[in-house]
Formats: structure tokens, sequence, C-alpha cells
């Protein structure tokens, strides 16, 4: 199976982060290990779940047009 164009996710960059903690129900911490070993088998870095959250969350985000358009909207509203 190739999944180096089937997961959405791409190779993860370099990046300064921060340290959140957060809940979830044990089947998507299942679920997120799953993609987690998948993604270290079409990228070749093995990567655990807590480390792809943070670019799952920024993909999601990024792909939200609702959030992107109210977003804009509020950078228009304040004067810089």
């Amino acid at each position: 199976m190739n999944t180096t164009k089937t997961l959405r996710l791409g190779p993860l960059p370099k990046t300064e982060s921060t340290k959140i903690t957060f809940s979830c129900p044990i089947s998507l911490k299942a679920e997120l290990d799953r993609y987690a070993a998948l993604h270290a088998q079409a990228y070749g870095d093995a990567v655990d779940a807590v480390t792809l959250i943070p670019y799952m969350l920024d993909a999601f985000m990024a792909g939200d047009r609702g959030f992107r358009r109210r977003q804009a909207k509020n950078e228009k509203a304040t004067p810089a």
C-alpha cells in the first residue's frame, strides 16, 4: 500500500513549540496511534501521536473556511 499520497499530513517541519495538555477519548487516541504508524511508514520517521496532533490541528484550522473568513474580517476591522 502506497500511503505517501493518501495521507493528508505530509512530512513534519522542524518548529519551535510550547506544551499543552488535553484529554481525548480512548478511541481517538487509538486512531491517532494508527495514523502515527502509517505516517512513519509513509515518511520513514517514527513519530508518536503527540507529535502529530499540532500539525493535524494546524491543517484542520487552515482548511476551515469559516474560521479564515472571520479571521480576515477581524483583521480588516482592526486598525493597524
